[in-house]
C-alpha cells in the first residue's frame, strides 16, 4: 500500500520560556516576522527518553523532535510520516520503504538501521517502560539503506497503531553509537520539525525550528517553549497576562476569567481520558470482596460529579474503551449505577453494617480538577459508610508509589488511550500496575479473551472477545469508571489552534492569527 505525502504534517512542539527572554515572551516578533509560542505545562518532563516512561505531558514537549514511521492525524487516522509506503508479507511480517532524504537534526540522513537501533531496544530493553508495548517485535531486518522488514513474535493486529503511538520516535544510531545514550538524552535529536535548545528542571524546555525538516520549516514560530507552571491558577494567570500563549486543562472555575478577557478565549474537545477508580485488592484488603467493590461504584453520584466539578463537560462511562475506539462496548458508555441505598445494603451484606476505613491516593494538580473530584468521591463514600483517608499527592511521589505497587485500597487515575483500540485492555489488566495479579483480583476468562484478541487478525472475532472482556471487568467491578473527560484548553486569541483528540499540542499545526 502506497501512501501520498500529506502536506501541512502534525508533528509536536510546544512554547518557550526563558530566563531574561525580555520582549519575546510577550510575543514580540522578530524580523522574519517569527515570534515565541510558549505553553504551559502542569508538571515537570520526565525524560528525554520517549521509551522510558509514558508520561503524557513529557510527550506534549519531546516529540517536538521526533517523527515515527507512521502518526495519527487530527481525526485519529493512522496516516504515514517518515514512512513512504507498506505491505503485509504474512501474519508476523510487515516491510515498509521509508521516505528519502530525511535529515536529522545532526545532519545524517535517516536509514532502516536508525529504525531497527530504536525499535529493537524498544522490544527488548525491559528495563524501559514502553517495553510491555513493543516487545511484540521480534526483530528488524534491513533489506536496504530505505527499506526494511519488521517481524513479529505472533500475529499482531496492532502493530500499525504500535508504530503510531507518540512515543514511538525514532532515533539518531549513528549520532548514539558516536557519543553515547547519557550524552544523547543531555543533548537529544530527532527528525522533527523543532530541535532541542534547553532543559532546566522546574522552569521550562525550549526548542527551535529545524530548517532542513523534510516537510518544509516551522513557519510562525522562532521558539517553542514548554514553561513547567504546576499551580492551576497560576497558569491562568500567565495567559491572562500574555505570558503564555496556551494552557491545559482550564478547570471549570477558571473559565469566566479566561472567556472575559478580551486577549483569550477557551476552546474544548473530546478526549480519550477517562477518571478511573482502582481498587487494589490484594491480600486481605475489604476491597477483595466484590460486594464492597460493588458498593463503591453504587455509591459515586458520576452526574453530580460532571455537573458540579466539570462544568458539565465530561460523560459517564463504565468501560475505559469509549466511543470511536475500536472494540468498545455502546452498553457501558454513557451509563452508570448510582444508587446509594444499594450500596448501604451491599456493605451490611459483606459484613460492614457499621461501616468500614480505607485508604486512597490520588495526584494534585495533574489533570483537571483532579483533586476536587477525589475529594468528592470521598465525600460520596462517607454517606454510605466508608471512611476514606485520602492523599493527595504531587505527581512525581504519587507515579513513584503506584508504579511500585504501594498504593492502598483505593487509587484514582486518570488515562487516555493512545491505540484508539480495546488492545489497551491488554496490557492494562495483564502487565500494568493495575493488572490482574497487582491489584489481587485474577480472572482466567478474563485472561484468556484479552490474549486471544492479542493475536486474533479477525477483526470481528477481535471485537466480541474484547466486549466480553469489558463486561468482564464491569460485572466484577476490577476497576470503576467514573467519566470520559473532555480537554479545555485556555488559548491566547493571537493564536489559532485546534485541539486533538489524542490530546498533543503540536507547535508545527498552530498557527499566527
Amino acid at each position: 500500500m502506497r501512501f501520498r505525502r500529506i502536506a501541512g504534517v502534525l508533528v509536536t512542539a510546544l512554547a518557550v520560556f526563558t530566563a531574561g527572554c525580555g520582549p519575546d515572551s510577550k510575543g514580540s516578533t522578530n524580523g522574519d516576522g517569527k515570534r515565541p509560542l510558549t505553553v504551559a505545562l502542569p508538571t515537570e518532563i520526565n525524560s528525554m527518553d520517549i521509551y522510558g516512561h509514558g508520561d503524557h505531558v513529557t510527550l506534549f514537549a519531546v516529540n517536538n523532535m521526533f517523527n515515527g514511521l507512521f502518526k495519527r492525524n487530527a481525526k485519529g487516522e493512522i496516516v504515514p510520516d517518515l514512512a513512504e509506503s507498506y505491505k503485509k508479507v504474512d501474519d508476523t511480517t510487515w516491510e515498509f520503504v521509508l521516505k528519502k532524504g530525511v535529515k536529522f537534526h545532526t545532519g545524517d540522513e535517516l536509514t532502516a538501521e536508525d529504525v531497527k537501533f530504536t525499535l529493537e531496544r524498544a522490544a527488548k530493553d525491559k528495563s524501559l517502560t514502553e517495553n510491555a508495548t513493543f516487545k511484540t517485535i521480534k526483530e528488524v531486518k534491513v533489506l536496504s539503506p530505505h527499506s526494511l522488514q519488521i517481524v513479529t513474535n505472533a500475529p499482531d493486529p496492532l502493530l500499525l497503531s504500535i508504530l503510531a503511538r507518540t512515543g514511538a520516535g525514532i532515533y539518531p544510531s549513528k549520532y548514539i553509537a558516536d557519543k553515547g545514550m547519557p550524552y544523547f538524552l543531555e543533548h537529544p535529536a530527532g527528525t522533527g520539525p523543532y530541535r532541542f535548545l534547553e532543559w532546566k528542571k522546574g522552569s521550562h524546555i525550549a526548542f527551535e525550528p529545524f530548517d532542513g525538516y523534510f516537510e518544509g520549516p516551522a513557519k510562525d514560530w522562532s521558539k517553542v517553549t514548554y514553561r513547567i507552571i504546576p499551580e492551576s491558577s497560576t497558569r491562568t494567570g500567565e495567559l491572562l497576562t500574555g505570558g503564555v500563549d496556551l494552557i491545559p486543562n482550564v478547570t471549570s472555575n477558571e473559565w469566566n476569567r479566561v472567556k472575559n478577557n478580551d486577549k483569550t478565549t477557551i476552546v474544548s474537545s473530546n478526549s480519550q481520558r477517562v477518571a478511573i477508580l482502582v481498587p487494589n485488592a490484594s491480600g486481605n484488603r475489604p476491597t477483595k470482596d466484590k460486594r464492597v467493590r460493588e458498593a463503591i461504584e453504587l455509591a459515586i453520584d458520576k452526574k453530580l460529579i460532571i455537573e458540579k466539578l466539570l462544568g458539565g463537560e465530561a460523560t459517564e462511562t463504565r468501560t475505559r474503551v469509549t466511543e470511536g475506539n475500536f472494540g468498545s462496548n455502546a452498553k457501558l458508555f454513557r451509563t452508570s449505577l448510582y444508587d446509594a441505598e444499594r450500596a448501604k445494603q451491599l456493605l451490611k451484606e459483606a459484613g460492614y453494617e457499621n461501616g468500614l476505613e480505607l485508604t486512597m491516593q490520588s495526584s494534585n494538580g495533574r489533570y483537571a480538577k483532579d483533586k476536587e473530584v477525589a475529594e468528592m468521591i470521598v465525600g460520596m463514600l462517607a454517606n454510605v459508610g466508608i471512611k476514606v483517608k485520602l492523599e493527595l499527592m504531587e505527581w512525581n511521589s504519587y507515579l513513584e508509589l503506584r508504579n511500585a505497587k504501594k498504593v492502598g485500597d483505593l487509587h484514582m487515575v486518570w488515562l487516555a488511550n493512545s491505540f484508539y483500540d480495546a488492545h489497551i485492555l491488554v496490557s492494562e489488566m495483564l502487565t500494568s500496575s493495575r493488572s490482574m495479579s497487582a491489584v489481587g483480583l485474577p480472572n482466567a476468562e478474563l485472561e484468556e479473551l484479552l490474549k486471544k484478541a492479542s493475536v486474533n487478525m479477525n477483526e470481528e472475532e477481535r471485537k466480541k472477545q474484547h466486549e466480553r472482556a469489558q463486561e468482564i471487568i464491569a460485572q466484577e467491578f476490577m476497576q470503576i469508571y467514573v467519566y470520559l473527560e473532555k480537554n479545555t484548553y485556555g488559548v491566547s486569541k493571537s493564536v489559532q489552534f485546534s485541539p486533538r483528540l489524542d490530546e498533543l499540542i503540536k507547535a508545527y499545526e498552530i498557527t499566527k492569527k
